[in-house]
Parts: C-alpha cells; structure tokens; sequence
C-alpha cells in the first residue's frame, strides 16, 4: 500500500490530465465572472479551452503584477470570485500585496507536502513560519488540521524559547526555513539544550543547498524536505521520499495545473527545457489562470516513476528567479521597493540593490549613485527607509555618478548557493 495523503496522488497520468482538462471551462467561466478575471479573459470562449495548447493561447497574468492590478481594484484586483467579506483571512505581503484566505478545509493544500515529510495524526510540530501579516504558518495550520496532528505556534524570532520549547514539549517535526531551524540548532548546542526529538523538517520560503541538508543530517536531523509554494498559490510542489531516501524532484500538487514557459513569452518551453513556473489553480474562491511566478524550473522528463508511488509530473526544485524580484530572508524584495526609496531620497541618482553573502546568512546592500561620497546623514536615512519599506535590515553604499552597470539591473542576486 502506497502511503500517500489519498487516491488522488496515486492516479494514472491519463486520468489525471482527463480531470483537468475537464475542469478547465468551468474554473474559466466561475473566473470571468469576476470584474478582475472578466477583463483579463474577455472574448475568451470558456467551453473552448479543454487542452494544454488551448491554454497556452490565454494571456499570462505576473505575480509582478499583482501591486498595480491590486492598486486600481483593492483588495485583490478583482481576481478574487468570492468577497473579500466571506473570507477567513486577508494577508498583506511585502509590496504590499493583499491574499485572500477561503474558509475551506487546507485551503492552501498544504496537507501533501506535510504528509509526505512525515507529518501523522497524533504526531506534534513547531511551526517556525511567521504568524505575522503573511499566509506561511496559516498553510502549516490548515494542513496539520487536516492531518490530525497537533501544533506550537511558535512563530519567528525568540531563538531560546524555541530551544526550550522543543526541549519541553518534544516535537517530531520542524516547519520553517532553513535558515532558522540552523540558528536554533547552534542556540540548543550553546544552551547544552536536548532537542533529538525533532528528526523530521519540512522547508520553505528559502533555499535549501545541499551542504545544508547535509548539515542538518549531521546535526540529528535526518529527513528534511523541501516545499514550494507561495502566499498567492499555497502549495505548487513538494519533496517526497521512499525507502528513507529522497526521490528526485519536486511532486507537483493535485489541484495545480503547470507550465514552463520561456519568460516574458507565455510560449511554453520544449520538455525539460529551464523555464518560468506558470500556474493554473484549481481554487473556488481566488483562480488563478495562467499565473506566472517569476521563478525558474524544468519538468524532470525521462525519469523512472517515483518509488513512493506518486504519480504526478516532477519538477527540478526552484532554480532561480526569472524577473529581478528576490527573496531576501524569506521576505520578498521588488524592484519598485528599490525605486520608492530613491524617489524618497532625491540625493540619490541611481540604485542598485545587491543581495550576497551564502545561504543563511543573506547581506543586503543598497548601492547609491550620489554627488557627495562623505554624507553619512544620508545613509542613516536611507537605511531607514530600507527598513521601513522591506521589512528587512540592509546597508547602504555610497558611489561615484556613473559607478554602476549600465545594464539595466535594479536588483543584482550574487549569493552563493553552494
């Protein structure tokens, strides 16, 4: 018996394709009534789009944008089918961008990913994502309830109440991001703190290298898996395991139809090719039609069927970003951020944000094209509004007019994700 959340995950290629194409009309018709979606797909004949190729013939719609879509038709740029009064939550994003949250069981459908990291009922998790303003914990929320196991919400930050808190209470499972589950391993061991309890962890919101992983097992935690998914979608694909071993890939999630697309085309890639992720959601109370997300992965094609009995296509994980939005510390940073802090600070010609340093240990720093090199009033200034604006702490660097790239940049990403 395949141990699978349900029947869904295990069933035939055809079968499943079957069903979703079958859903394609109505998804589509239940969109255009919405003032958002109606405008997007206007002349488009919902009964007609039954096929991957018809699909690909409707516009692409960007997470990027979400803020001006969002400005012009508040909360949810008309894209939400359900009012934003019947919703459980509304989550305001970096940017700002409005989520909404249905009332329905694992709305996120977040439940998969936690399942196949070994999430049980009865089993008991520290959810380590941010209660605050954002979906993330929610997601983990909805898929324990689910499930049948019980949360600590812990939250972010409070590194030695985490420590003790797992010490404490003996959790089996971390949920959370990488970098943090990290930071608190090396608190418990400066602590003299017990927490072996913890042996399973399900990541997200950041990379996950593989040095890092390896690290992880080294340090008592030896089945660790990655999720991707994002504040708008909820889960788009998840690492599965058979035997005590990590398959290859990333399963995609039963309710997301997926393309990759060449950026900036909507023109779907050849099979394996690297492309942008572009999603269509299954959801009744925000559909998302062709959404692209601004990241980079590639279908797994040729590759034997997962051990652990899934059945759905398989992707390479996150790849990278295929527009200059980033994440920085598992918050997202846009290039319109960069712009509203030079428009608040007319000493600055030209910015560049340049994000460095290695996993877990992201550096910040705000290039400033400027007359004056030595206006240290400025910088604290700017920093600021750094902070006010991403939520984040960055530096800043003062240079000469005409010291940056000519190449159209506005965030340049050189971390290190060896």
């Amino acid at each position: 018996m395949n141990d699978t959340l349900d029947s869904l995950e295990t069933r035939t290629v055809e079968a499943r394709e079957s069903e979703l194409m079958a859903g394609l009309p109505q998804l589509i018709a239940r969109a255009q009534a919405a003032p958002g979606w109606g405008r997007i797909l206007a002349g488009v004949d919902a009964a007609g789009i039954t096929s991957r190729e018809a699909l690909a013939r409707l516009p692409v719609t960007r997470k990027s944008d979400l803020k001006q879509l969002q400005h012009g038709a508040p909360p949810f740029g008309g894209l939400n089918t359900t009012p934003a009064n019947a919703l459980s939550r509304v989550f305001v994003s970096p940017g700002p961008i409005f989520d909404p949250e249905g009332r329905g069981q694992d709305w996120w459908r977040f439940a998969r990913p936690m399942y196949a990291a070994g999430v049980r009922a009865g089993g008991l998790l520290q959810n380590c994502f941010s209660y605050h303003f954002t979906p993330a914990a929610f997601m983990v929320e909805g898929g324990a309830a689910r499930i049948g196991c019980t949360v600590i919400p812990a939250g972010i930050g409070q590194t030695e109440m985490q420590v003790q808190a797992m010490a404490d209470l003996k959790p089996d499972t971390y949920v959370g991001t990488p970098s943090f589950l990290k930071l608190i391993i090396e608190k418990a061991r400066e602590m003299g703190a017990d927490i072996s309890s913890v042996k399973h962890a399900l990541m997200g919101a950041e990379a996950l290298p593989e040095s890092l992983r390896s690290w992880f097992a080294a340090n008592g935690v030896p089945h660790v898996f990655q999720t991707y998914a994002s504040a708008d979608i909820g889960s788009i694909a998840y690492e599965t395991a058979s035997g005590g071993k990590l398959n290859a890939g990333m399963v995609v999630d039963e309710n997301v139809l997926l393309e990759i697309v060449h950026p900036g085309s909507g023109t779907p890639v050849a099979p394996g090719e690297v492309g942008e992720v572009v999603v269509t959601v299954f959801n009744a109370d925000y559909p998302l039609i062709r959404f692209a997300t601004g990241d980079l992965s590639a279908v797994l094609v040729d590759a034997p069927a997962s051990p652990c009995g899934r059945t759905n296509t398989r992707i390479r994980g996150w790849m990278g970003r295929a527009d200059q939005t980033t994440k920085v510390r598992a918050m997202f940073v846009h290039p319109s951020q960069v712009h509203e802090i030079a428009r608040r600070h007319p000493q600055i010609l030209k910015a560049r944000l340049v994000v460095s340093g290695r996993m877990a240990n992201d550096e910040m720093t705000l290039h400033c094209e400027v007359e004056r090199l030595d206006d240290g009033a400025a910088v604290e200034e700017i920093i600021a509004t750094i902070r006010e604006l991403t939520k984040l702490r960055g530096e800043v660097r003062l240079v000469a007019r005409g010291s940056l790239p000519l190449d159209g940049k506005i965030i340049d990403d050189v971390r290190d994700y060896t």
